[in-house]
C-alpha cells in the first residue's frame, strides 16, 4: 500500500488532495499545527475509503524539530505533499513587517526547511516524488502581491532547483502552479468563475500529474499563456500597470 504525505491538510486543497489520494487507495499521513482539527477528515476518510489515516502535530515554522517530525512518522511516505501556505493582506504586510516576515517564512523558508529533510530521505532510497504547491502570482511580482508573490516565486525557483539535484536518483520532484481556487484564504475576493477551480478539480488535476510524472503544471491549462504573456509585457510598460 503506497503512503501519502500532507503538510497543511486543513486547507481546502490539502483536503481535496488527501481524499482524492485515499480514494487511489493510498494510506494517508495528515498534518497541521493543531491535529485535533484533522479529526472529522481522518474519519471521513477512513470510512469513505478504507484506508489507514493518521492525523499529525506539524508546525512549519518549526525548523528546529522538523527533521524529528520527519524521522517519527509512524510510516515512511512514498508521496509528499507540501500544500500549506500564508496570505495575508498586502497593504498590512508592507506597513508591518511581523506579517512579511510570517508570510514569507510559511510560504517559502518552512517549506524548504521540510523539504530538504524529505528529500535527503528519498535520495537515500532512490525513488520517491515530492509535489510543490506553489503558486501562478511567483510568476512575476506585482504591486498587489509584493510579498506573497515573492515568496512563492522562491518556492517555485526552490523547487525547480530540487528537481534538478534529485532527478538522477529517481526522485521525482512536481511543481504545482494553480490559478484562482475556491478557498477559505480567497473568500473574501471577487474571483472570475472563469479562470477559477475548485479545491476537488485541483486534487483530481495533481493526481493525474504525478502519475504521468509531470514536472511543471498549470492547474487550469491557460493560466500557463495568461503568465506568460504577463512575463513578457516589457518592463517600462509593466512598472505603470495596476496588477
Amino acid at each position: 500500500m503506497a503512503i501519502v504525505l500532507i503538510l497543511g491538510a486543513t486547507s481546502d486543497i490539502g483536503a481535496a488532495i488527501a481524499k482524492k489520494f485515499a480514494s487511489q487507495k493510498f494510506d494517508v499521513l495528515l498534518t497541521a499545527r493543531k491535529p485535533e482539527q484533522l479529526k472529522p477528515l481522518e474519519s471521513d476518510i477512513r470510512i469513505r475509503y478504507g484506508v489507514e489515516v493518521h492525523s499529525l502535530g506539524f508546525d512549519a515554522l518549526q525548523y528546529d524539530i522538523h527533521a524529528s517530525f520527519f524521522n517519527s512518522l509512524p510510516v515512511k511516505p512514498d508521496v509528499s505533499i507540501c500544500v500549506f501556505g500564508l496570505l495575508e493582506d498586502e497593504e498590512a504586510a508592507f506597513d508591518d513587517w511581523s506579517l512579511a516576515e510570517k508570510m514569507i517564512q510559511t510560504n517559502y523558508t518552512g517549506a524548504v526547511s521540510i523539504l530538504n529533510v524529505i528529500a535527503k530521505y528519498y535520495l537515500l532510497q532512490k525513488k520517491g516524488t515530492i509535489i510543490g504547491i506553489s503558486s501562478v502570482a511567483g510568476d512575476r511580482g506585482r504591486a498587489s502581491k509584493l510579498i506573497y508573490a515573492s515568496a512563492k516565486a522562491a518556492f517555485t525557483t526552490y523547487l525547480s532547483g530540487l528537481r534538478n539535484k534529485c532527478f538522477k536518483d529517481q526522485v521525482q520532484v512536481m511543481t504545482v502552479q494553480p490559478g484562482f481556487v475556491y478557498t477559505k484564504m480567497t473568500e473574501n475576493q471577487a474571483l472570475p468563475k472563469a479562470l477559477t477551480s475548485t479545491p476537488a478539480e485541483v486534487a483530481d488535476i495533481i493526481y493525474v500529474a504525478y502519475k504521468k510524472k509531470k514536472n511543471i503544471i498549470y492547474v487550469k491549462w491557460f493560466w500557463r499563456y495568461i503568465m506568460l504573456i504577463i512575463k513578457n509585457i516589457p518592463e517600462f510598460q509593466f512598472k505603470k500597470m495596476k496588477l
